[in-house]
Parts: structure tokens; C-alpha cells; sequence
């Protein structure tokens, strides 16, 4: 921790006067993100080099001048352009295995820490501002970015395979393989692009011939250029060094983490490791804060059933479902929905598997089958604690449905999850595991049914002229269709050629009415419930979609993959 705030430096230095200093700090408050030394420079009360100055003093590091440092070759190779650019740092000396670099943010200390994991050496930093670091990646890295191919390219002249299948299991050549520079690298190339590209997932997969990289960017898998298949168990070794599991174990799975701090906001990855025929495969799962805005307003919730969904969050009791397949957003959606109950006089617990966010405010509790901690487990013990909201991960079992109704009928409201394809289909499910129709009826307030598709790119946007036979895929006589524009991304930088960046969700919201109840009771068939529920102002998910399409937010072929056509008459 540094002992003096920046502030006070700057005035001891005599760059501020004590009025000066509180000037900043009332317009700091407007801009809340915003750190002092970028609102002093903003209000031109100071400049970048006494800001760099007092930076320095502040956290006991030299300052550089980038412009005139001298930064030999085999440095620069040590830390890829992708790295520099994302922890805004520059690298500047190796001396005694000490690797010195500049920082334009000092006080991200945790960067040295990511920095010592994903390069080995010991790091050390010097203070820099972000316009000198940026021009000197600029100016230094002009000639020399690395792509992933390269970095192949200089794995295999070291370390080449004899194309033997016996080089795969070469113990005695691999623990100076699994820390060499070259495996480092091609390692944080991978997870610093897939971070910056906002992939939710990576993917190491070794086949008989092959070991196959893809990243899961807005839900598609992307392949990446494949390292020689003898590199598989360097890499996955080296995977599980960072994420601190048994390397001499390759027969078991084994789960662990990797948590890092890149541009100055902590990233979790969580890795799986699973033995396959060929050698061990590893999913590694990015969970971004930064990425996920857990806010209901910006999950792209019509207006319509966004007032609608806030009211069932403000119920005094009941249970309000979310379903949708692995991926769709449920835990997002979830997670929004407790942000905005999340205050002084409400307590909020939950259970999940795993706890995938953590957020101020909030008890959370992870499951674990091996001990016994499962759903409905954590459930009984919950209520002892007197919470007045429980989310509940999954609904998986009728133990797990009864002890949540059982909450709900005991005054609180209780949030979870289902995997079904849509609203009313839930009803059924329930029925399915067990649970009597009374217990449905008394308890269920809303249920909410939601997809995740992807946006059109708006870089490359470009409106085109459906045939015939793509119009008929949505259902709608081809006269009708015609008066609304459509648009499909052509492919650019941006998004990487896919002509699609981000995503965004469909919802179908089902408030259970009497009228809705009275069905239940009677055990109507799905299609009877959805007839109801679209009477009383449900919007379908294939409705919801349409709507995306009319506005140019997606593509036809988004939402017939996505949404099924009965829920259209």
C-alpha cells in the first residue's frame, strides 16, 4: 500500500496548492472512474511529467523517459505486442533474470504479479505515462508483431518433433519444454487475444494427429492456427502449472482457476482438465466483469417485458424462473435482477455451481456434490439464515423444486433456474419432475424464457434483399415481409470477418395470471398455456425476434437457429 495519496505528493512536490487540491477532488466526484492525476491533467492544473514524478515517489519506482531509452531487441521479444498493449506496459531491460518495465499505471501492482506468471521472470516496475507508452509500442512493435503462426514457427525450430508418437510422452525433454519462452508465449498470446476479443471460452483439444485451439466468441467456436500435436502436453502442462494443478496427474479430471488483472480489471479463468484417448483436453472459461454488464437496463430487455419482469422482482414472495439452454444469459439475467435488489435492508443469499460473479453485498455459497453440499442441501440451511431473496442455481431434481417451493410458501422469493425451450414448456417440466399442480399454482409468479443471438457488426452493416425462400423461414406471408429493410454484416477487422460483434437476448416473459393458474390446475397442455399467456400480452421468443430483425439488429438466420416455429400460429 503506498503511504501518502497522490494529492498530498503533489502538493509537497509544489505542483499544487492545498485550494488547487480541493478543487480536483469536488470534480473528481462527477467522474467517479475518473483517478486524480487524470482530472489535475484535465483541468491543466498539472502536467503528465509531474503527475509521472509524483507516481514515482508514491509507489518508491524510478521514472523512465521512453523517448530516450535504448531498448535492446531480445527484450522486446520477450513480451509479445498483444501483452504490451493490453497491460499498457513497456518492456525496457532483463538484467540478473529481472525484467524492468514501464508502466503507465503504476498502481496496478497486481500486473506484475500476471506479468511474473506469464513470462518467468522476475518483474519490476518503472513509471511511464500512457502517451510515451503507447507511441513507444507504436514505434517498437511496428516491425515486429507476433502473430500466433510465428509463434509456432519458433516453437518448432527448438523444440522440432521427430514424428514419432513416442515425442508426445518425451519426459525427459518436457519440463524444459513446459517452461520454455516459446510455450509462454504461444500460452499468452492465446488467452490475452481471446481476453481482448471477449471469447467466453478456449478450448485446448488433442486428437490422434492434431491439437486443436478454438475460442468461443458470441456463442461460435473459432479455430485458431494448431501447434504441432507433439507441443499437447507442454501446453496443457503449462496451463496447469498457472492454474495450480497436480501436473504428475493425467488420468483424473481436475478443475482449478487462473486469476489475473488485465488493463487494470481482475479476470478469472476457470479451467477444466479431462483425460481424453489422446491426452488431456482443457476448457478454460473467461469471466470478464468488465465484459458483463450486470445492470437489467443494458441486457436488451424490451421496454414491454422489462416493466413487467421488475414487477415480479418486487413481490413480497414466490418463485420466478428463468430458463433457456447452457449459455443463454440465465445466470446475466439472474445476477441484473439481484444488482437491483441488492441494498442495506434486504438480505440476499445464493447457492450456485459454481459462483460464477462475485458481488458486494451478497452471500454466496458454492455447491459441491463431493461433500454432500448440493442444491437442496444449502437450500435448508439457507433459510436459517433468514434471507428475504434466495437464488437457487438450478432446479435439477424434485428435491431441489420441493425445498424451493417450500421456501417461497414461507415468505420468501426465490430466483432459479430451468432448462426448457420456452415459458409455458416450464409448467410441464415441473410436472414432470414431480411437482403437484397446487404447488405450482400457490407458488410461481413469472416465468421468463430467454436466447442470446448475435449483432450485426455495425462496421460492416450492409442492407440486402432476402429471397423468397429465407423470408418463408420466418413464417410470414412474403407481401408483409417485404416492407421492412434487412441487413447482414459483410465482414470486416472488427469482427474478425464474421460480420458479427456482441450479442443480444430475446425474452419471453409468462406472468402466471388466475386464468393461467386455472389451467395449471386443470393440467392443459403447453400449447393451451402459451395461447393464454400470448392473449394476455406475452411476446414470444420468434416475436421478439422479428422485432430485432425489423430494427437491423440481427439476421434472419440468427433467429430461425435460435427460436422454434410454433411459436408462431
Amino acid at each position: 500500500m503506498a503511504a501518502r495519496r497522490l494529492g498530498q505528493i503533489l502538493v509537497d512536490l509544489g505542483y499544487l496548492n492545498e485550494d488547487q487540491l480541493w478543487d480536483i477532488l469536488e470534480e473528481q466526484k462527477k467522474s467517479p472512474g475518473e483517478v486524480i492525476g487524470r482530472v489535475a491533467i484535465r483541468m491543466g492544473l498539472v502536467t503528465d511529467g509531474q503527475v509521472t514524478e509524483a507516481l514515482a515517489e508514491q509507489w518508491g519506482m524510478p521514472v523512465i523517459n521512453l523517448k530516450e531509452t535504448n531498448i535492446p531487441p531480445k527484450v522486446l521479444e520477450l513480451v509479445p505486442q498483444t501483452m504490451a498493449e493490453i497491460y499498457k506496459i513497456m518492456p525496457i531491460s532483463l538484467k540478473n533474470n529481472v525484467l524492468t518495465v514501464a508502466m503507465a499505471d503504476p498502481q496496478n501492482v497486481a500486473a506484475l504479479d500476471d506479468l511474473r506468471n506469464f513470462l518467468g521472470y522476475d518483474v519490476r516496475g518503472a513509471v511511464s505515462n500512457l502517451p510515451d507508452v503507447e507511441e513507444a509500442i507504436g514505434r517498437h512493435y511496428a516491425d515486429k508483431e507476433d502473430s500466433i503462426e510465428d509463434v509456432i514457427g519458433q516453437i518448432e525450430e527448438k523444440h522440432p518433433g521427430n514424428g514419432s508418437e513416442s515425442s508426445a510422452y518425451d519426459i525427459g525433454s518436457e519440463d524444459e519444454l513446459v517452461n520454455s519462452a516459446p510455450i509462454r508465449k504461444l500460452l499468452n498470446m492465446v488467452m490475452l487475444l481471446a481476453i481482448r476479443d471477449q471469447a467466453s471460452d478456449i478450448h485446448f483439444e488433442p486428437f490422434e494427429d492434431e491439437f486443436k485451439i478454438r475460442v468461443k466468441a458470441d456463442g461460435v467456436l473459432y479455430e485458431m492456427v494448431p501447434p504441432p500435436r507433439h507441443l499437447a502436453n507442454a501446453i496443457v502442462s503449462r496451463i496447469k502449472i498457472m492454474a495450480n494443478l497436480d501436473i504428475a496427474e493425467r488420468r483424473l479430471p481436475q478443475d482449478g482457476r487462473i486469476e489475473l488483472t488485465v488493463g487494470g480489471n481482475s479476470v478469472d479463468l476457470r479451467v477444466s482438465v479431462l483425460p481424453t484417448m489422446f491426452g488431456e483436453s482443457v476448457v478454460m472459461r473467461v469471466l470478464d466483469r468488465t465484459v458483463v454488464q450486470l445492470d437489467l437496463n443494458k441486457i436488451g430487455m424490451d421496454a414491454h417485458t422489462l416493466t413487467r419482469f421488475r414487477q415480479c422482482l418486487h413481490a413480497p414472495n414466490g418463485i420466478v424462473l428463468v430458463t433457456g439452454p447452457t449459455g443463454s444469459g440465465k445466470t446475466t439475467t439472474l445476477y441484473s435482477a439481484l444488482n437491483e435488489l441488492n441494498d442495506v435492508e434486504t438480505k440476499i443469499i445464493t447457492t450456485e455451481d459454481p459462483v460464477e460473479y462475485e458481488i458486494e453485498g451478497l452471500v454466496q455459497i458454492p455447491v459441491n456434490p463431493d461433500i454432500e453440499v448440493t442444491f437442496a442441501t444449502v437450500l435448508r440451511a439457507i433459510l436459517r439464515h433468514d434471507p428475504d431473496v434466495i437464488l437457487v442455481g438450478e432446479i435439477r431434481d424434485h428435491e431441489t423444486a420441493e425445498t424451493a417451493i417450500q421456501s417461497a410458501l414461507t415468505g420468501h422469493l426465490v430466483f432459479s433456474t430451468l432448462h426448457t425451450n420456452d415459458a409455458p414448456s416450464t409448467i410441464t417440466r415441473l410436472r414432470d419432475m414431480g411437482v403437484a399442480p397446487f404447488m405450482i399454482t400457490a407458488t410461481v409468479e413469472a416465468i421468463l424464457a430467454q436466447r442470446l443471438v448475435r449483432r450485426i457488426c455495425s462496421e460492416c452493416r450492409t442492407e440486402f434483399e432476402p429471397s423468397d425462400e429465407l423470408l418463408m423461414e420466418l413464417q410470414l406471408p412474403i407481401a408483409q415481409a417485404r416492407q421492412y429493410k434487412f441487413y447482414y454484416g459483410k465482414g470486416c477487422a472488427r469482427c474478425n470477418n464474421s460480420g458479427y460483434k456482441g450479442r443480444v437476448g430475446l425474452y419471453e416473459l409468462m406472468n402466471v395470471t388466475d386464468d393461467i393458474r386455472d389451467l395449471i390446475a386443470a393440467n392443459a397442455p403447453t400449447d393451451e398455456l402459451r395461447n393464454v399467456a400470448r392473449g394476455q400480452g406475452m411476446t414470444t421468443l420468434r416475436e421478439a425476434g422479428l422485432k430485432l430483425i425489423f430494427d437491423g439488429v440481427t439476421t434472419i438466420d440468427e433467429i430461425v437457429r435460435e427460436t422454434v416455429m410454433e411459436d408462431v400460429e
